[in-house]
Parts: structure tokens; sequence; C-alpha cells
């Protein structure tokens, strides 16, 4: 019987799964997200706010109490986007350690982008080619899977939901002039990204933005995995909760059923991301995806030799 334990720290959120693994079984005894907004003012201070960081540590502590009474033998506190801009990252790595017992893991675009559609494969099959895209806080990852679930193009964009709401979307609501030129940054990093997205047959989304449009879709009053994964978004909705998510002011997000106050803020910039990825799928559909980089994560501890 092995127990291991996987963080995912991200710009905006902090996320544990535990996994056990008794024989053939595979048990998921616990599963916790927190908003933590670690890259709060990250993209014009160049580090880590004090209040950013009191917040994760909080999380952190949390974490190592229930991570104790689970008796987890392996754990990896993987780091994104946020961590690897700023110039008091050891502050982060020492109040971590401290807390945790472990040195996170500043993963490049390329490790975060082979262990998210790890993750996705894990739960979900669907026609290929496969474009797995991953929209956080500091980046946006987009892997393009053939139909042998290899990967054939992974990059990282450097644009993600907290830094294209700081650097370009400043009002409250976003004006009509700001959303102009966050959809041309976006479109410009997309189109040079390299994939070729008239090939993709499924589009794949994880991540908050992904999963809070699909929880306003459904009509949740109160969030269900469940009912989110395998949910497919199609062209119109994700053009709605767009419109939607860029007209209305932050105050009256915070809110809307299954909406996180740290998450309101910036959620609208990541409906920009979103919306312009679906323009570029032929069809426009994104199917959604529950599990993705914390998945893949666990399970790679998991299959570690003892």
């Amino acid at each position: 019987m092995t127990t291991v334990a996987a963080v995912d720290c991200g710009t905006n959120s902090i996320r544990l799964l535990v996994l056990r693994r008794d024989g053939d079984q595979l048990v998921e005894l616990e599963r916790q997200v927190r908003l933590a907004r670690l890259g709060q003012g990250v993209d014009a201070m160049g580090e880590f706010h004090p209040d950013a960081l009191a917040r994760t540590f909080a999380v952190c502590e949390e974490y190592a109490g229930i991570v104790a009474d689970l008796g987890v033998e392996r754990l990896r506190f993987v780091a994104t986007s946020a961590a690897r801009d700023v110039s008091n990252r050891q502050v982060f790595f020492d109040g971590v350690e401290q807390r945790l017992g472990v040195v996170p893991d500043v993963i490049s675009g390329d490790e975060e982008a082979r262990l998210s559609s790890a993750g996705v494969l894990s739960g979900l099959t669907a026609p290929a080619p496969v474009l797995v895209f991953d929209i956080g806080g500091g980046s946006t990852e987009l892997v393009l899977l053939d139909g042998g679930d290899e990967v054939t193009r992974a990059v990282s964009l450097d644009v993600g939901a907290v830094r294209l709401r700081e650097r370009l979307l400043p009002s409250d609501p976003p004006t009509a002039a700001e959303l102009v030129a966050a959809r041309r940054f976006v479109g410009e990093l997309l189109d040079g990204s390299g994939v070729d997205f008239g090939q993709v047959r499924t589009a794949v989304g994880v991540a908050g933005t992904v999963t809070s449009a699909t929880a306003r879709v459904l009509g949740l009053s109160e969030y269900s995995r469940h009912a989110v994964h395998r949910s497919v978004l199609s062209r119109a909705q994700v053009q709605e909760v767009a419109r939607h998510w860029t007209s209305v002011p932050v105050a009256e997000i915070e809110q809307e059923a299954c909406m996180h106050p740290l998450r309101a803020g910036v959620i609208g910039a990541g409906a920009v991301i979103l919306d312009e990825i679906s323009a570029r799928i032929p069809g426009g559909e994104v199917m959604v995806s529950e599990t993705d980089i914390l998945d893949g994560i666990a399970l790679e501890l998991l299959h570690q030799p003892s």
C-alpha cells in the first residue's frame, strides 16, 4: 500500500490530491482547492506580495495537517508560472519547506504541459488530434496530442487570467478599448504558438476558468466535479460567458453561485483567453476535464519505484 500527495501551486489556486494504491485498487483519499492568489502583483513588481505569501502559507499549514493525518509517504509540491518570475522566491521556498517538509519544484512550461496532458488522459478519451489547454493565472499551456497520445506540440504562453487582468484589463468592468487590446494580445500569442488549431478534432480545457464557465452554463447552485467533468461547451456558450464576465462589475460576479471572490476579479480575463482559443477550434466546442496536472503529478508519484 502506497499513499502519495500532490500539490499544484499556481498563480491563483493551490490544490491538493492524495491517492492511495492498495494492490490494483486506486483510491482518492482527498482532493482540495484553495484560492490564494500567489501571483498578486507579480507581473508588475517581479516579486511575491507579503499578503499573497501569507495566504499561501496558511493553505500549506492546512494541507500539512491533511497529509499527516492520511499517512502520506511521498509528497511533491509543484509550482508553476508565478514562481518562475520572481526575485524573492527563496522566501516562498523556505516557507513551504517549513510547513510541508519539501522544497517546491518550479517546473518548466514543457513539464507542466506533459503532466497536464497525462492527467487529462487518465480521466477521459476523445477523438484525436486532441488539444489540451490549461488557462492558469500566469500562463496558458497548449498541448497537441496525436492518435497515440504522443505530444506533437507543447507550448507555454506568457499569458494567464491574473497576468492579463493586471496588464491589459484594469477597469471594472473592462472598457471596449481594453478588451480589443487584450484580445489582440492573446490572439497574437495563440497564432504565433506553432499549434495548428485547424487540425484539432477535440479541444479539452482544464482549470478554473473553464470549470467555472461550465458551472455557470449548467446553472449549478453548488459546484459538482461529477457534473462538470466531460461536459461540452458550445461555441455560443463560450461567447456568452465571455461577454457576461467582461461586462459586469467584479462585485456582481462575486455573488454568483460557485464563484470564489479571489477568482471573480480575474475570471473575465480568463474568459477572454478561453473565447480566443474556442474561436480557433473547428466548430468551437470545448470538452471540460476535471482531471489535469494535479492527477498527472500524483500518478507519476505512484509509479515511482519504492
